[in-house]
C-alpha cells in the first residue's frame, strides 16, 4: 500500500531538497552505528550515504520496484557492499526485519501516512535496546516546492506524540534541517 500523497519527483529535483550527509550526522548516525533500516528509501538519497557512514549494513526498503532498482544500481556503481535494497509493502506486511536486530531506523518524509503510529511501532519492534528512530519531515509552516499537502504534514509535536505512543523516548529535536525540513530522534529504552 502506497503512502498517501507520496509521488516522487525526478531524482535531480528530489536531491536538491536535502543535505543528506548533514541530516544523518545531525540526527546522530555515525561510524559507530551498526545496522540501519531506511523505510521508504525512495532513490536511496539517505541509504547510500548511510551505508558509507555506518559500520553495519543498511537495509533500504521501498514498495516500488523502480526505487529498489535505482538503489541497487547506485550501490553497484559506487561499489557499496553493505547496502541491501528490499522491495516490500511495509505498511501491510511490516519491514520483514527480525525483532530487536538493528541500531537505527530512518523514517524520512513518510509519517504523513494514514497510520504513522504503526510505522513507529514497527521501528520500535526492530530496534535493539538503545537504538534510534530518526525522523524528518517537510516544514509545516510554509509551502515548499514539493512534499505532501500542508493539511496532512505532521508537526514535530505530532511526530513526538506518535513516537511516544509507539514506546519510543524523545532524544533530540526538533531541529531545523534547511531548507525545507525538521528532524527528531527517539530511542528505544530498556523495559522497566
Amino acid at each position: 500500500m502506497k503512502i498517501r500523497d507520496s509521488g516522487m519527483p525526478p531524482e535531480e529535483m528530489w536531491s536538491g531538497f536535502f543535505s543528506p550527509g548533514e541530516t544523518l550526522r545531525r540526527l546522530g548516525l555515525s561510524e559507530i552505528t551498526g545496522d540501519v533500516v531506511d523505510i521508504g528509501c525512495g532513490y536511496g538519497t539517505f541509504s547510500i550515504l548511510a551505508a558509507r557512514l555506518v559500520r553495519g549494513k543498511v537495509y533500504a526498503l521501498d514498495i516500488e520496484q523502480e526505487m529498489i532498482d535505482a538503489v541497487k544500481r547506485k550501490a553497484t556503481e559506487q561499489t557499496i557492499q553493505n547496502l541491501e535494497p528490499i522491495r516490500c509493502d511495509f505498511m501491510t506486511a511490516g519491514s520483514l526485519i527480525p525483532d530487536a536486530s538493528v541500531d537505527a531506523v530512518l523514517l524520512f518524509n513518510i509519517l504523513h501516512t494514514e497510520d504513522p503510529v504503526s510505522l513507529l511501532r514497527e521501528a520500535h519492534r526492530i530496534l535493539r535496546t538503545g537504538g534510534m528512530t530518526l525522523v524528518t519531515h517537510w516544514s509545516t509552516d510554509k509551502q515548499t516546492p514539493r512534499g505532501p499537502s500542508l493539511e496532512i504534514r505532521p508537526t514535530a509535536e505530532q511526530c513526538a506524540a506518535w513516537a511516544q505512543e509507539a514506546g519510543l523516548t524523545p532524544s533530540l529535536g526538533p531541529i531545523d534541517l534547511p531548507p525545507h525540513h525538521y528532524g527528531l530522534a527517539f530511542t528505544k529504552q530498556d523495559k522497566p
